[in-house]
C-alpha cells in the first residue's frame, strides 16, 4: 500500500501544480485524475466512472481571481481512490468527495496565504536585482502547492483506508440508497451551475434544441453533439457570406 500511497500523492501533487508550472492543461479535473487513480489501483473501469460522475459535479468550478474553490483535484483522486478501495459506486464516492474538496479548500487557503511571505521577499531581491533569490522564492512556493497536492493523498490513503472501508461497511442501507439516488441528481446540479454562468437568450434556442433532439427522437449524446457541430458549420457559412456581400 506504500507504493501505491507514493503514487496517488504525487498524481495528486501533479493535479494541483497544474496551472502553476505546466499551463492550465486541465489534467487536475477529476476526469483525468479519477482513470489514473484506477489504473495505479487496479480498477481502470471504477476510476473512469467516478472520474467521470465528479467531473460532472465540478465542471462548473473554477478559480477566478483570489477566489479559492473547493478542492476539486484532492477530492476526486480521494474520492476515486476510496470508492475502489471499498467497492463501493460513484454515490459513496461522492458522500467522500464533497466534504474532502472542502476540507482540502482551507489547506489550500493556508498554502496561499503562506505563499504571501515569498512574494514579499521576491519583491525585495527584484529591488536589488537578485535574480536568483527571486527564482529561489518562486521555487519555495511551487514546494508549497506541491505538498499541499501530495501530503493530503498520501495520508487519506496510508492512514484513512481501513477507517473509511469501516465507516462504508457500517452505513445503514436507506443512507446509501440516499446518497445512490443523490448521486443521479448531482450531474443534473452540475449542468445546472455551470448553465447558470453561460446561458444567454440569444444561444438558448439552440440549448433546447439539443435538449428535444436527445429527448424526443432518441439521440445519444454524440449524435448530439454531431448535430451541433454541423449546425456551427453552417451558421458560420451563412455569416461569412453576408460578410462578403456587404464587403462588395
Amino acid at each position: 500500500m506504500l507504493l501505491e500511497a507514493i503514487l496517488i500523492g504525487l498524481v495528486g501533487a501533479v493535479g494541483i501544480l497544474d496551472g502553476r508550472i505546466f499551463g492550465q492543461t486541465m489534467i487536475e479535473r477529476p476526469l483525468v485524475l479519477g482513470p489514473v487513480v484506477g489504473l495505479i489501483l487496479g480498477d481502470l473501469q471504477t476510476g473512469i466512472i467516478v472520474g467521470a460522475t465528479l467531473e460532472l459535479v465540478w465542471m462548473g468550478i473554477v478559480g477566478i481571481g483570489s477566489a479559492t474553490p473547493p478542492d476539486v483535484t484532492t477530492g476526486g483522486v480521494l474520492g476515486t481512490a476510496f470508492a475502489i478501495m471499498t467497492d463501493s459506486g460513484p454515490e459513496v464516492a461522492l458522500a467522500l468527495a464533497v466534504p474532502i474538496a472542502i476540507l482540502a479548500q482551507s489547506l489550500g487557503i493556508l498554502v496561499r496565504t503562506v505563499n504571501t511571505f515569498f512574494i514579499h521577499r521576491a519583491d525585495r531581491y527584484a529591488k536589488q536585482g537578485d535574480t536568483g533569490k527571486i527564482t529561489l522564492m518562486h521555487w519555495l512556493g511551487i514546494s508549497l502547492f506541491f505538498l499541499n497536492g501530495f501530503v493530503p493523498n498520501f495520508l487519506g490513503i496510508m492512514l484513512g483506508s481501513e477507517t473509511v472501508e469501516a465507516f462504508v461497511n457500517n452505513i445503514p442501507a436507506f443512507i446509501t440508497n440516499g446518497l445512490e439516488v443523490a448521486a443521479s441528481m448531482f450531474p443534473a446540479l452540475g449542468f445546472a451551475l455551470l448553465l447558470q454562468m453561460t446561458f444567454s437568450m440569444k444561444l438558448s434556442p439552440y440549448f433546447f434544441l439539443g435538449f428535444v433532439i436527445a429527448i424526443y427522437f432518441g439521440v445519444d449524446i454524440t449524435g448530439v453533439a454531431i448535430i451541433g457541430a454541423i449546425v456551427a458549420v453552417i451558421l458560420y457559412q451563412l455569416d461569412k457570406s453576408d460578410e462578403e456581400e456587404v464587403s462588395l
